[in-house]
C-alpha cells in the first residue's frame, strides 16, 4: 500500500515538470529591428505641412510611449554692438571730435553734403536754387555749383581750400566777384564761369590750365591788361560771346586753343601770336584759334600768324 501514493508523487512531478515552460535559447533576428521611414510614416502619419504645434499635438496622441515634446533651442542673443559697429554712419560737422563728413553748415541750416552731393573728394550743388556759394568740405577738390541764383563770389567763399582744383559755376547769376576770390588757391587747374553775368575778371592764380568765361559781358575793360602773361601752364581759354574788342596779349606761350568767336574784335597786331624781329621764331602749341563772328579781316595782317602750325578760323574778306 505504500508504493501507490509514491507511484501517485512520481506521476505528479512528472506532470509538472511537462507543464513548465522549455528555456531554450533567444535568437535575435536583425530584420526584426530593421524600421523603414514608409513604416515610420504609417505610425507617426507625419504631415510635413504641419506647424510646430500641430506636430506636437499629433505626436503626443499616438501612442502612451511616446513623449510629444520637441525640443527648441533658444534665439541667440542679438549682437547689437556689432551691428552698430558694422553700420556706416553719417557724421555731422559739427561735433569736435569727428573730421565732418557732412560739414560743414550752410546758411540753411544744413550740412553741405546733406544739402548737395558729395562723392569722394568732389561736391556737386547743381540746381539746388542757392543763392550763395555754399561752405565746402576742407578735401574738396573738385568743385560743381551750376544753374543756380548765385549772384557774387566773396573772398571767403575758397578760403583754406588748399586742395581744390576744378570750379565750375556754369549758369549763374553771379555780376560780382571779389578781387581775391580764387587768389589764395594753389592747386587750382580749372576755372568755368560761363554764361553768367560778368563785368570784370578778378585776379586769378597762375596754376590755371583751362578758362573759360564765356558768354558774359566783360567788353573793353573787362580784363586787365597782362592778366594771362604768368600762367606758363594755360592751355585752353575760352572768352567768346563777351563784346571784347580786342585779343587779351600776350598770350601763355604753351596756349593751345584760343576761342574768341562772336564778340568785337576789328583788328590784329602783327605780333599777336609772332614775333616780328625773330622770323624763325614758330608757335607749335597754338592749333585752335576761333576768331569767326568778329568783325576782323584775317587777310589785312597776314604776317601776324605766319608762325603758327595752322590758320585762324575767322573771316578773309
Amino acid at each position: 500500500m505504500k508504493s501507490f501514493p509514491n507511484i501517485f508523487l512520481a506521476i505528479f512531478l512528472f506532470d509538472a515538470i511537462m507543464a513548465a515552460p522549455t528555456m531554450s535559447s533567444i535568437n535575435y533576428d536583425s530584420e526584426t529591428y530593421d524600421v523603414t521611414l514608409e513604416d515610420l510614416d504609417i505610425l507617426y502619419d507625419y504631415d510635413e505641412n504641419l506647424s510646430v504645434d500641430q506636430t506636437q499635438t499629433e505626436i503626443g496622441t499616438i501612442s502612451p510611449s511616446i513623449t510629444g515634446e520637441i525640443y527648441l533651442p533658444p534665439p541667440l542673443p542679438e549682437d547689437t554692438e556689432e551691428e552698430e559697429a558694422s553700420t556706416p554712419k553719417l557724421i555731422d560737422g559739427s561735433s569736435p571730435h569727428e573730421p565732418g563728413v557732412l560739414s560743414p553748415h550752410t546758411h540753411e541750416g544744413l550740412p553741405t553734403c546733406l544739402l548737395c552731393t558729395c562723392m569722394s573728394t568732389s561736391v556737386y550743388c547743381d540746381d539746388r536754387e542757392l543763392e550763395a556759394l555754399p561752405p565746402l568740405p576742407k578735401e574738396t577738390t573738385h568743385f560743381y555749383s551750376r544753374y543756380n541764383r548765385i549772384k557774387k563770389v566773396n573772398r571767403d567763399d575758397f578760403a583754406n581750400l588748399s586742395h581744390l582744383k576744378r570750379i565750375d559755376l556754369t549758369s549763374n547769376f553771379i555780376s560780382e566777384m571779389d578781387e581775391d576770390a580764387f587768389r589764395n588757391l594753389p592747386q587750382l587747374q580749372e576755372l568755368i564761369l560761363r554764361d553768367n553775368r560778368i563785368r570784370q575778371l578778378p585776379e586769378l592764380p597762375p596754376t590755371l590750365t583751362f578758362i573759360d568765361i564765356s558768354n558774359n559781358i566783360l567788353g573793353r575793360k573787362g580784363i586787365k591788361q597782362e592778366a594771362f602773361k604768368d600762367m606758363s601752364q594755360l592751355h585752353y581759354l575760352y572768352i567768346t560771346d563777351n563784346n571784347l574788342d580786342h585779343i587779351p596779349l600776350p598770350l601763355p606761350e604753351n596756349l593751345q586753343s584760343l576761342h574768341l568767336q562772336n564778340n568785337n574784335i576789328q583788328e590784329m597786331h602783327e605780333d599777336t601770336f609772332c614775333k616780328m624781329k625773330d622770323y624763325s621764331y614758330i608757335r607749335k602749341s597754338l592749333e585752335d584759334i576761333r576768331l569767326d563772328g568778329n568783325p576782323i579781316n584775317l587777310s589785312k595782317t597776314p604776317y601776324a600768324y605766319m608762325c603758327l602750325p595752322r590758320l585762324p578760323v575767322g573771316s578773309l574778306f
